[in-house]
């Protein structure tokens, strides 16, 4: 049995992919796999068993309370841990009163985002980011979020999953160029975070062919999933081409993997 969370992944050409107990997906690619849901859900802050999955794997209580459901965790213009508050003021110091960077990502487009300072370049492999580039670099959560709030006018945060599934974007995107013209938008008093590093992160998934069209399947509607694993990119597997299953929005639910 495997309890499904977010896949650890490496920087490496192209991405790979792990699940529990280090078993290497990307070997399975071009294979037929078997899911089965088993009906368990375990909470990934207390490992209850829930009924349903709240904000990617947690139980109710815990999603109103855990301190890894925040909502600044979303919104981290929200974060108060440079002040000393939050839910769980040790979380809140070790994850969140740490360096963090806002970068451009060019998934389905170029978005703009916010993540801690050691979670590069994971954070843009399990988006399926193409390329990145590091905006800014800021002593806290908070910091970031300001910066990521005076861009989003200019882009999005939120990446249309289908589109960077069907690896639909602009070809024309110059990372460097976009970063240098956002400086003149930064407010005064947070300019001072922005770096003149121009390098930019590269990430090649394995994919041979992408799909035209994609459709996502789940196991709230279904208890088995079966099909050719034909390539995975950020959190998803691609089976049978065009349909995709996120693993990541799966966390905490048991299956048997075949």
């Amino acid at each position: 049995m495997i309890v499904l969370h977010r896949m650890p992944n490496t920087h490496s050409e192209p991405i790979q992919y792990f699940l529990k107990d280090g078993i290497l997906v990307n070997d399975f690619i071009g294979k037929q796999i078997h899911l089965k849901f088993t009906g368990n859900i375990y909470c990934r802050a207390c490992s209850k068993i829930t009924k349903k999955s709240f904000g990617e794997g947690f139980c109710y209580p815990c999603f109103s309370n855990a301190p890894e459901a925040s909502p600044c965790i979303i919104h981290p213009e929200l974060c108060e841990a440079h002040l000393g508050r939050g839910r769980d003021l040790a979380y809140e110091e070790k994850n969140h009163n740490q360096p963090h960077v806002v970068y451009l990502a060019a998934t389905d487009k170029v978005k703009v985002g916010v993540t801690r300072a050691t979670q590069i370049p994971t954070r843009w492999i399990d988006q399926g980011a193409r390329e990145a580039i590091i905006l800014a670099e800021t002593p806290n959560r908070y910091l970031a979020g300001v910066i990521e709030v005076a861009l989003k006018e200019m882009f999005s945060d939120v990446t249309n999953w289908q589109n960077m599934l069907r690896d639909l974007q602009p070809n024309a995107i110059d990372l460097v160029q976009e970063k240098w013209e956002l400086l003149e938008h930064l407010p005064e008093d947070i300019g001072q975070y922005f770096t003149e590093d121009e390098t930019i992160f590269e990430f090649h998934y394995p994919v041979d062919t992408y799909p035209e069209n994609v459709k996502a399947i789940n196991l709230d509607k279904m208890n088995e999933i079966q099909g050719t694993l034909t390539g995975i990119r950020g959190q998803y597997l691609y089976i049978d081409h065009q349909n995709v299953f996120n693993v990541r929005r799966h966390t905490g639910y048991e299956i048997e993997w075949k």
